[in-house]
């Protein structure tokens, strides 16, 4: 699979690519690596996805570890490659159990998740799956999380499923990883 968009040369890149990579650069990823690659050829739109994917990532009313478990649901459904070598690593050191990671990559639902995951577990993969969201799940989301925490739990289905699907079209490659690669 050839990656059909990759780096730009420093040397070839507009101003405006300039000024969206460094953003990225010198935010807390530290490095312009993954999706930012191929969105670089859109910079406005890369900037607006890096600061959405900022908040999610870092600051969502969900914190780290379960913003992690929610990732790994879409990268998972979207066979997303980079995604997974990306964050499984970081879900593991987060706090999420290498059994519950492993079993999401198997397509497996996990045993012995937390009452929190749980939640998070059955609405992501609920509104990957089905595109929609069951009352009970929602539920028992809102009365575990409330109103901001279920409107960041969207915004993380979403804003990673907006990014596997860049990744997958642009067949952008996927780093090395201590993470096994997602079988098809």
């Amino acid at each position: 699979m050839t990656d059909r968009l990759p780096p730009i040369a420093p040397e070839h890149m507009t101003p405006e690519q300039h000024v969206a990579a460094q953003a990225v650069i010198d935010g807390p990823r530290g490095a312009l690596y993954g999706p930012f690659v191929p969105l670089l050829r859109s910079p406005e739109l890369m900037q607006h996805a890096q600061r959405m994917g900022e908040y999610l990532r870092y600051r969502s009313a969900l914190g780290p570890r379960l913003a992690e478990l929610a990732i790994l649901v879409a990268a998972r459904h979207w066979n997303q490659q980079v995604e997974w070598a990306i964050h499984a690593p970081i879900a593991v050191e987060a706090g999420i159990a290498t059994g519950i990671v492993d079993a999401i990559a198997q397509r497996r639902a996990p045993a012995g998740l937390a009452p929190d995951e749980q939640a998070v577990f059955d609405f992501c993969m609920e509104l990957q799956r089905d595109r929609r969201v069951s009352d009970a799940t929602y539920g028992a989301a809102l009365r575990r999380f409330g109103e901001h925490g279920v409107t960041d739990l969207m915004g993380l289905c979403g804003y990673y499923t907006f990014l596997a699907m860049v990744m997958n079209a642009a067949q952008t490659a996927a780093p090395p990883s201590p993470a096994a690669p997602l079988p098809e």
